[in-house]
């Protein structure tokens, strides 16, 4: 069951890379010991029971309160599960995780989903209670959804709340010595820092490179290596993320944001935002006026 639900084809879910379920009982129904390699980003939260895992070669007993954060490509072995187990579970996917970092309030959290060993922390009981809310509500959001813009958005806001939390508990139950990265993920999250502070003025994988004095080649080869992306995208990402709070949320237009953006002119931005999302800045302001209206 476990399996199945941190390795479904989230990219092919209608909510684009994010899966929750509230587990009200689980007894493992499998042959003991099962194992496999986990495809997602997870993150488990234990409201009663007692769970044991075992990630590569440490064993992890898991109890009410518990939080643990499972990388994706961990080698995961079932253990035991006893005392009517009840659970929270989320999974998405690195695409999903990277394009909901990109605000520098939110990089801090994605440490969590590069942590090596997989952390695990136990929680107080006001950090679990609010934790276990932000769960629920991103369970509900999903369960009631219609399928349609409002509900997908509805989505992200209440993912971006649990990365907002996740930071929290990072800085009150962590230190960075603790997280033990090595040195190409640190590169990453300072990457990811840098990105996110400085993407509406800086697009090239050059000035990246430069901030962290490495070449742009061994950037390159580090960010495709730990998120299977290429640099590019995720920089191009990122602008499209910022175009889209523009286009939604002010009053500039198409030119003014263009320049907001650092781009030579606005056919150069409409040419750039068309073709990373297959339509046109003006067209996607018109359907987001349109979804205002139609709340």
């Amino acid at each position: 069951m476990i399996n199945e639900l941190i390795n479904s084809e989230l990219n092919e879910s209608p909510y684009h890379g994010l899966q929750l379920c509230i587990i009200k009982k689980y007894v493992i129904k499998t042959a003991s010991h099962e194992s496999f390699i986990v495809n997602n980003f997870c993150i488990l939260l234990i409201k009663s029971g007692a769970f044991k895992i075992q990630l590569k070669d440490t064993v992890h007993g898991l109890s009410a309160q518990d939080l643990i954060v499972i990388p994706k490509n961990t080698f995961l072995t079932l253990l035991d599960a006893e005392d009517k187990l009840k659970l929270y579970l989320v999974a998405f996917t690195d695409d999903f995780a990277t394009q909901n970092c990109f605000k520098k309030e939110l990089v801090d959290a994605f440490y969590f989903f590069i942590a090596r060993p997989s952390l695990k922390i136990t929680l107080d009981q006001k950090d679990f209670l609010v934790l276990s809310l932000i769960y629920k509500l991103i369970y509900f959001v999903r369960k009631e959804s219609k399928l349609n813009s409002i509900e997908a958005e509805l989505q992200r806001i209440s993912f971006n709340l649990l990365l907002y939390e996740l930071r929290s508990i990072h800085a009150k139950y962590t230190s960075q010595a603790a997280l033990n990265f090595n040195r190409k993920e640190r590169i990453l999250i300072q990457f990811f820092t840098i990105l996110s502070i400085h993407c509406k003025k800086q697009h090239s994988v050059k000035f990246y490179a430069g901030s962290l004095f490495i070449t742009a080649g061994y950037l390159s080869k580090i960010v495709k290596q730990i998120t299977g992306k290429p640099v590019k995208i995720l920089i191009a990402e990122s602008i499209i993320a910022e175009a889209k709070n523009l286009l939604e949320d002010s009053q500039l237009s198409v030119a003014d944001i263009a320049e907001e953006l650092s781009f030579s002119n606005s056919s150069t931005f409409c040419v750039f935002f068309k073709r990373h999302t297959s339509i046109a800045p003006s067209r996607y302001r018109t359907n987001a006026i349109e979804r205002l209206k139609n709340q």
